[in-house]
């Protein structure tokens, strides 16, 4: 028998009370080694109809299987990859794709299904996993879904959920997912002496570039591709083993994850051939098996594998981590550096040694997306509206300032026991042209009136066809002031090459005072301080916290330019000012 920690029974509790209440898909969010397993098999036990486990690989439906056996109970198995099929027990443990594969077989009326590492399940319903949903909702209609995952989210979907219980708002699309119920920290685990922590060597005796190469939608590289860079590092690879050889003296378990198996080959021929293992999608499953379990006995020091073992793999003796391998999915790299975070006898640490320049920081979540560029960083910008800190990409100067960041809109919701509301405040938005209300800048109607929005491609289009206009990209902006009394403000815009075109705000005048709080005060510090300006000097002295537009469009009118439009945060087929 085994006893729930403190957080594994929160998590319980946090799973009985949501779906008390709602039927709506939920997630729990527990790092590696924090015991899912033991999750899993306390809701099963707890269950009075019948329950469905799934996960991707035998060795995690086995895993989950024998823990829930510890508790002295009896439940069945269905997976080939474990030769059974079982499906009399009221709790079913089983491979999404054997049972994907027949679902005819499984007719009864299930009241649970347990998704383990649900980061996989796909964002449509088109998956293995969502077939099985729909199969089984046939069934039973008030058919609950909760996912267990390390790492909630998907490079090219972002968060796999929508809500977090402390009152944030992941995102604007429909995940698989609803809310996140019961989620504990990384640093948590380490803190409790829970896991092992991570000893990060900053200075590796070599490194590889890999910035010149696109990854896809899944943070994964084209094969070919990398071959061909790696191609030109053949004494960059060789030093970095020797490296590893180096730092493993007195450790117990090295795992090494090479980028293709051309490269996981050139690898293996600079380890000690007696205690090294290779393991490969490729590797036939009884070999796999038997290489693994020689590494668990420590018969073998260096594993190296590519594209397997981050996920349902433990061997806590493992102490060396060496990431030979480019990913832009921090849920990758985070399950990665996982693999050596297990307590295990005689083990202080684990090193955890990046040759790829990933750059990914395992204790703190993406935010959704890709970095924008190489330099950003997880900034947190308060909301103005309603105070919630949001984690949005940025960039900061030496003094820690944020100089930029790329939230869209505020995170916050406030919840109560009948009722959820999103903080509606946009720090970039496009403005309807019909009732100015504030809309995604993606957004295609109003969402207030339902008006069309003026693509920003057709108005550039349009502009650049007629023979009186003139379109500057924008690189900055700057200001003067002028009139009798200084009243009047000039904004000037800079293109790239030099180019200006400006235009006067009269703050004499109501109307034209209101215009300019309404395009640049309500963008002030980025929508993170919006500010009502009443005199041209306070925004000469603060120019440089004004966001500029990216595009400015003006018509010939007479002897000088009018500007008609100023398209801000754009995202279309043109080239921003300064942008390659």
């Amino acid at each position: 028998m085994y006893a729930l920690r403190a957080y594994q029974q929160e998590a319980v509790d946090a799973t009985l009370s949501h779906f008390r209440k709602t039927n709506a898909p939920a997630v729990i969010v527990l790092p590696t080694g924090a015991g899912k397993s033991l999750v899993i098999a306390e809701l099963a036990r707890l269950a009075k109809q019948k329950i469905l486990v799934l996960a991707h690989v035998k060795e995690l439906v086995a895993q989950n299987y024998e823990k829930y056996q510890s508790l002295g109970l009896e439940a069945g198995i269905y997976a080939a990859g474990l030769k059974s099929k079982q499906i009399e027990y009221q709790i079913t443990f089983a491979s999404v794709q054997s049972v994907s594969r027949n679902l005819a077989a499984f007719k009864d009326s299930y009241s649970l299904i347990i998704i383990d590492e649900c980061h996989r399940v796909a964002s449509d319903e088109s998956g293995q996993y969502g077939g099985i949903i729909q199969h089984l909702t046939k069934q039973n209609a008030e058919l609950k879904v909760l996912g267990l995952t390390a790492t909630p989210y998907r490079l090219g979907m972002g968060w796999i959920y929508q809500y977090h219980y402390h009152g944030i708002k992941r995102c604007e699309h429909k995940p698989p997912f609803e809310k996140c119920i019961f989620e504990l920290p990384l640093s948590y685990m380490i803190k409790h002496n829970f896991l092992t922590p991570p000893k990060l060597i900053d200075a590796p005796v070599a490194q590889y570039d890999f910035s010149s190469l696109s990854s896809n939608n899944s943070g994964e590289f084209n094969e070919q591709e990398v071959n061909a860079l790696l191609v030109k590092y053949p004494r960059v690879t060789q030093a970095i083993i020797e490296q590893v050889i180096t730092l493993s003296v007195g450790r117990q378990g090295v795992m090494i994850f090479a980028a293709t198996i051309k490269h996981a080959m050139e690898i293996l021929g600079y380890l000690p051939e007696q205690s090294t293992a290779l393991v490969t999608g490729k590797t036939p499953a009884k070999d796999r098996d038997t290489l693994i379990a020689q590494f668990k006995r420590k018969q073998l020091t260096f594993l190296v594998n590519v594209s397997v073992l981050t996920t349902g793999f433990d061997a806590p003796h493992v102490d060396l981590i060496a990431i030979l391998r480019p990913t832009q999915s921090v849920s990758l790299y985070q399950q990665i550096v996982g693999r050596g975070l297990r307590l295990s006898s005689q083990k202080k640490d684990c090193l955890v040694i990046d040759y790829a320049g990933n750059g990914i920081n395992i204790f703190y979540p993406e935010v959704g997306q890709k970095k924008p560029s190489s330099d950003s960083e997880l900034v947190q910008v308060f909301c103005p509206a309603c105070g919630f800190a949001n984690a949005f990409w940025g960039k900061t100067d030496g003094a820690g300032n944020i100089t930029e960041h790329y939230g869209r809109k505020c995170q916050g919701v406030f919840e109560s026991e009948d009722d959820r509301i999103d903080c509606d405040y946009r720090f970039r938005f496009k403005e309807c042209n019909q009732c100015n209300a504030q809309n995604d800048i993606a957004a295609r109607e109003c969402h207030q009136c339902g008006s069309d929005i003026i693509d920003p491609d057709e108005q550039l289009k349009k502009a650049l066809r007629l023979k009186d206009a003139k379109v500057i990209r924008c690189a900055g902006m700057s200001a003067e002031q002028s009139g009798q009394n200084n009243e009047k403000l000039v904004l000037i815009y800079h293109d790239e090459d030099g180019v200006e075109l400006k235009e006067t705000f009269d703050f004499s005048h109501n109307g034209s005072k209101q215009v300019f709080n309404r395009l640049f005060g309500k963008r002030f510090k980025q929508g993170a301080e919006p500010k009502t300006f009443h005199h041209p000097s306070e925004v000469i002295s603060q120019i440089t916290y004004f966001s500029h537009p990216d595009f400015v469009v003006a018509r010939k009118a007479k002897h000088y330019w009018k500007i008609q439009e100023k398209i801000f945060d754009y995202e279309g087929s043109h080239r921003k000012a300064n942008h390659l």
